[in-house]
């Protein structure tokens, strides 16, 4: 019942996304079948960072691999808190939050702002509601408050940033 509501939310309010997410799907996933998880279709992409459209959350390929089970997880959490959002916001959804997240992760003065300030991505307004919505849905740690140690930091590429905080990538 849950999926069913989920997927009906998700085709009809959060139309456009999950359009454009199916698109994604097409483009970077080819051949690729998703796995439902809590009402979400899950791929693994090629791409360095992750991404909610209506029903799909991407992940970076790799985290779902033997040696980076938390990241995995804590990243899943964190891009369906953005799925939740999604249904929230619906047709706002675009310009209130993929947007501003996209712009935040990729547009290089955001990078310079977070290096200066010594900022984590997930200290942006929608990344930590995300983090909370996932995190709380899924009871389970999103990317904000996740803890990665030792072999795990090696496994999944995560280095040690010049301002002391640590980054996947």
């Amino acid at each position: 019942m849950k999926k069913t509501l989920c997927f009906l939310c998700q085709c009809s309010w959060g139309a456009a996304q999950t359009l454009l997410g199916a698109v994604f799907w097409l483009l970077f996933c080819p051949g690729k079948r998703p796995v439902f998880w809590r009402g979400a279709l899950v791929l693994c992409w090629k791409q360095r960072a992750g991404a909610s459209l209506g029903l799909f959350l991407f992940l970076p390929e790799g985290l779902d691999g033997p040696g980076c089970p938390a990241l995995f997880r804590a990243m899943r959490v964190h891009e369906y808190g953005h799925f939740l959002q999604s249904m929230l916001l619906g047709p706002l959804y675009l310009p209130l939050i993929a947007l501003p997240s996209a712009l935040w992760c990729f547009l290089p003065a955001c990078v310079r702002l977070r290096e200066r300030r010594k900022m984590s991505y997930y200290d942006f307004s929608p990344e930590r509601w995300a983090d909370l919505w996932g995190s709380r849905a899924a009871a389970e740690p999103s990317m904000g408050n996740l803890p990665v140690h030792g072999r795990e930091k090696k496994e999944c590429g995560i280095s040690q940033e010049k301002n002391g905080e640590e980054s996947r990538f």
